[in-house]
């Protein structure tokens, strides 16, 4: 398997989870079924952690907690969806948010971008309030850069988006109802 195929198969469907038993996933797109146990023992497991990499980095990917809480890889053409859905501030991203994920909010709205790690990163990105990578630091820390949707919609030239919330939430509801019922998976949306 090559960047290329997975490129195609992620264009095709227009979202794909890094791993999962059922969903399209680049672990199964390398090797099949792992049966269920987990993809770092399989033979091919560099080759599946290389081009998981490699699809992190392309241009024309975006990679989100969205499906069923896992790294969702998205294709470019379902971007305005993801921001209009993350720019949006529904309830269901706001409601029972702790004091310090809230706090991490203003501060990244403020600054755009910021660097950050534990529960409140977790509860801002499940929540697609923020998009957020992981970087390591200078000091050889695991971090989180917890970027604002504004900030990086500019970074990749997304331009004006037209779709309103609940627009995007049923295209990429359809999206996963289509996929959930090609390959009988049971892919979940946060909201």
């Amino acid at each position: 398997m090559t960047l290329e195929e997975v490129l195609d198969r992620l264009q095709e469907l227009d979202l794909l989870l890094d791993t999962d038993p059922k969903f399209p996933s680049v672990t199964a797109l390398v090797a099949g079924d792992t049966g269920r146990r987990s993809w770092w023992a399989h033979p091919q497991a560099k080759q599946m952690y290389g081009l998981s990499c490699a699809l992190r980095n392309h241009p024309d990917v975006l990679m989100v907690k969205l499906i069923s809480g896992k790294l969702t890889f998205i294709h470019r053409p379902s971007w305005p969806a993801i921001f209009a859905i993350g720019t949006s501030r529904e309830p269901w991203q706001l409601d029972g948010l702790s004091k310090e994920a809230k706090a991490l909010l203003r501060k990244t709205g403020l600054q755009g971008a910021v660097e950050s790690s534990g529960d409140p990163v977790r509860e801002l990105e499940t929540r697609l309030l923020v998009r957020a990578t992981s970087v390591h630091t200078e000091r050889g820390f695991h971090m989180k850069e917890v970027q604002s949707w504004r900030v990086w919609a500019s970074s990749v030239g997304l331009g004006k988006v037209k779709l309103t919330p609940a627009e995007a939430r049923s295209q990429i509801e359809a999206v996963v109802a289509r996929i959930n019922q090609q390959f009988g998976a049971k892919g979940t949306l946060p909201w």
